[in-house]
C-alpha cells in the first residue's frame, strides 16, 4: 500500500527517500538515509531493520543488490517484503518478494530506484520513473524531482487503497541545521486527505527557512503592481500600517523585515527576501502569509543551494 522513490545527487552526494502511502505516519517506518552510506526505503510488512541494517552494509563497502541479498536471506518473511537501495558508491537496487500483494514491482535508473505495492497499476512505476528523470534533465533540485515523481505516481494511478501519509527525508554532507549534522530535509506529512501536496507545501517553507542558498551579486527592489500588493498582504497581517503604493520604502522593508523575523527566514537577509518576492510574485500561489512564503520560494529558484 505504498510507494516511494529513493535517490542520489551524485553532484552533492545527497541520498534520500520520498514516500506515500494509506498508512499513517508513513515516514516513521518507510524512509532511512545517511550521507556516509546511502538510502534504504522499506516496505510492504515493513521490516525496519533494514534501514540501520542496510545502511551499516552500506558503510562496509557492500553495493545495493549484497545489501539486499544479505538482507532478505535473513529474513523469514522475505516473500511478503519489498526494498529499494541506493548506495554512494553509485550502486542501485530494489525487491519485490514473491507474496507482496498485486500491483507490486519495481524499476530502476542510473541513480534511482522505484517501488510499490498495493498499486493501482505498473503505470504508477513508470510514470515516477519517467518523470524524475525528465526533472533531473531539467535541472530540477533533488528534492523537488522526487515530490515531481510522488505527483506523477499518484495521478498515474497511485495506492489502490487511496491517499494518507507521505514523507521526504534527504541526507547530505554536513546538510543538516547548522551544518552540524546531515539531516538535510527531513519533512512529514502523517494523516492528511491530500498528503503529497501538503508535502510539497510543508517542504518549501522547510526550503525557505532552513535550506541555504548562494546569494546573488545584485538583488532587485520591489516596485510597481507586486510592491502593492506585498504591502497589502503586510498590511493584512497586522505588520504594516501605512497605505499601500507602488513605491516600496523605508517603512514598508520595516514590515517585511518583521515579516522575516517573525517566520524564522533569518537564513536570507532582507535583500534577497525582497529580491525573491519580486521575482516569484506572478508564479506564487495561494492568499496571504500562503503566498507570501510561495513567492519567496519561487523566486529562490533563481539561486543555487549550497
Amino acid at each position: 500500500m505504498t510507494f516511494s522513490i529513493v535517490a542520489r545527487d551524485p553532484a552533492t552526494d545527497a541520498v534520500g527517500v520520498a514516500v506515500q502511502s494509506k498508512f499513517v505516519s508513513v515516514g516513521s517506518v518507510v524512509p532511512f538515509a545517511a550521507a556516509d552510506a546511502g538510502a534504504v526505503a522499506t516496505q510492504s510488512f515493513a521490516n525496519v531493520a533494514y534501514g540501520p541494517d542496510g545502511l551499516a552494509l552500506l558503510r562496509e563497502g557492500h553495493t545495493a543488490a549484497e545489501v539486499i541479498d544479505q538482507l532478505t536471506a535473513a529474513d523469514e518473511e522475505a516473500p511478503q517484503r519489498q526494498v529499494g537501495v541506493v548506495g554512494q558508491d553509485g550502486s542501485v537496487a530494489a525487491f519485490t518478494g514473491e507474496e507482496c500483494f498485486d500491483y507490486a514491482g519495481d524499476r530502476q535508473g542510473e541513480t534511482y530506484t522505484v517501488q510499490g505495492n498495493i498499486l493501482e497499476n505498473e503505470a504508477t512505476l513508470d510514470a515516477m520513473a519517467t518523470t524524475f528523470e525528465t526533472e533531473r534533465a531539467d535541472d530540477a533540485g533533488l528534492p523537488e524531482a522526487m515530490i515531481a515523481a510522488l505527483h506523477a505516481g499518484n495521478e498515474a494511478g497511485g495506492d489502490s487503497r487511496g491517499e494518507q501519509g507521505a514523507a521526504l527525508y534527504v541526507a547530505k554532507p554536513d546538510g543538516g541545521y547548522d551544518g552540524r549534522n546531515d539531516r538535510w530535509i527531513d519533512v512529514r506529512v502523517d494523516d492528511h486527505e491530500e498528503p503529497i501536496a501538503e508535502l510539497e507545501r510543508v517542504f518549501k517553507l522547510y526550503d525557505v527557512t532552513l535550506l541555504e542558498r548562494e546569494e546573488p551579486a545584485e538583488t532587485r527592489e520591489l516596485d510597481g503592481p507586486t510592491a502593492e500588493s506585498v504591502a497589502e498582504t503586510l498590511a493584512a497581517l497586522d505588520l504594516y500600517d501605512g497605505e499601500p503604493s507602488e513605491t516600496f520604502g523605508e517603512t514598508e522593508r520595516d514590515a517585511l523585515e518583521a515579516f522575516r523575523g517573525l517566520n524564522n527566514f533569518e537564513n536570507h537577509s532582507l535583500a534577497v527576501v525582497e529580491d525573491a518576492l519580486a521575482r516569484g510574485w506572478s508564479d506564487a500561489d495561494g492568499e496571504g502569509e500562503d503566498r507570501m512564503v510561495d513567492a519567496i520560494w519561487h523566486g529562490l529558484q533563481a539561486y543555487d543551494r549550497v
